[in-house]
């Protein structure tokens, strides 16, 4: 089994370049199903599917070519699926508001619903071995966060709330009936959420499994693209995903060499070579801008051969953590694999919300988390192939300020 997450900005492509890596998984013989995790769906444009085959589908896999199938969630068909007391409960608490029941209804869709109805579909997948590929076709940055940290939070709120919950909720329901307008939940709501809770059982493990998934992150050579991605790619390390490969689309060929074109060029080169600062070691793949627009199964295959060339694009381009945080006696500490330096090799400098680590003619970036931003390194020491830095006073400078 193999889960590769398509993750960036929103509008850098992050659609082409999936649905072009799961065509050339599936010309290689693996039975690959492509998923939407955006609510504004593109995979069936991308395609050029017709309307009616996507209605009739109702948000199960739809089959493309031989050992290919595309799948939009249909958030409607979820709610039944997996929601449907939670959903009931949830849109009688908002008419009690005075709310209309259509309008109701359309507020009890929460955020998140469609995130856990898409990891109940990839545990599904994965316990069943429908699939050989799962490619996943992110949403724009901050809800794919959201997407890979709901099952913790829920594994939380089992935990520390819900048993809580529901044993307050079975005492406390016969007296609000009788003093309250405000319905609290039967026993049909908790068992629906326990079921769903049950359902998504292991898919953390999988998700954070780097032998099974990774991220792609895409991205474009702009100033505000690039900054956004070096974000995505810091709070993907701290949530100790694997990341295996940086993808920069769009870039103007150099064949264009108009002089109206001159300058652009020469400002791509620069988010270029910056791109290699920040994302260091990680392996950068740049993509063209293409005359055409990219649309339908054999342009994307030309996408896929132009990405990936010769290289089987299930290889996990990168194995490790790039680098990662934790923290010791009250200090954060960054801790980063720099194998064969001396201790007189290395050069820090902060500026701003990010530490600049110089090797040689080597220069590295690393966005800082928003607590350590406000501290500065107070030490630095080599430890075995590592180099640790570390940050002091962040939390007190947050509070204070």
């Amino acid at each position: 089994m193999r889960i590769i997450f398509f993750a960036g900005k929103g509008g850098v492509g992050k659609t082409s370049v999936a649905a072009a890596t799961g065509i050339k998984a599936a010309q290689m013989g693996h039975r690959t199903v492509i998923m939407s995790l955006d609510a504004a769906h593109s995979l069936s444009d991308i395609f050029d599917l017709s309307r009616d085959l996507l209605d009739h589908n109702k948000g199960a896999p739809i089959a493309v070519q031989a050992n290919l199938w595309i799948q939009e969630l249909d958030i409607q068909e979820a709610i039944q699926n997996y929601w449907g007391e939670i959903h009931k409960y949830l849109t009688v608490l908002f008419q009690t508001t005075g709310m209309d029941e259509i309008l109701a209804e359309e507020f009890a869709i929460l955020p998140g619903m469609e995130e856990v109805s898409l990891l109940l579909y990839i545990n599904q997948y994965v316990q069943a071995k429908q699939f050989d590929v799962i490619i996943l076709d992110c949403a724009p940055t901050g809800e794919s966060i959201r997407f890979i940290s709901i099952p913790n939070t829920l594994e939380w709120y089992m935990q520390k709330i819900f048993k809580l919950e529901r044993r307050a909720a079975k005492y406390l329901r016969p007296v609000a009936k009788r003093v309250y307008d405000l319905p609290l939940p039967d026993d049909d709501y908790f068992q629906a959420i326990e079921y769903l809770f049950e359902r998504l059982r292991g898919v953390d493990g999988i998700i954070k499994d780097p032998r099974k998934t990774t991220i792609r992150l895409v991205t474009n050579p702009e100033k505000i693209v690039i900054k956004e991605t070096q974000r995505a790619f810091m709070y993907f390390c701290l949530y100790k995903m694997s990341i295996d490969g940086i993808i920069i689309n769009r870039i103007l060929p150099d064949d264009v060499t108009d002089d109206y074109f001159h300058q652009w060029k020469a400002d791509q080169r620069h988010y270029i070579d910056q791109a290699e600062q920040y994302f260091s070691p990680i392996p950068i793949f740049s993509v063209r801008l293409f005359q055409e627009e990219i649309l339908g199964y054999e342009r994307l295959g030309a996408l896929a051969e132009h990405i990936y060339g010769d290289r089987n694009p299930l290889e996990r381009f990168f194995e490790g953590e790039p680098y990662y945080w934790d923290k010791q006696n009250g200090a954060y500490r960054l801790r980063l694999k720099l194998p064969f330096i001396g201790k007189g090799d290395v050069q820090l400098h902060k500026h701003s919300d990010e530490l600049i680590v110089r090797l040689g003619s080597f220069k590295r970036r690393i966005l800082l988390p928003r607590n350590v931003a406000a501290a500065m390194p107070s030490r630095a020491k080599l430890e075995d192939q590592f180099l640790s830095v570390y940050f002091e006073g962040g939390d007190h400078e947050q509070k204070r300020r």
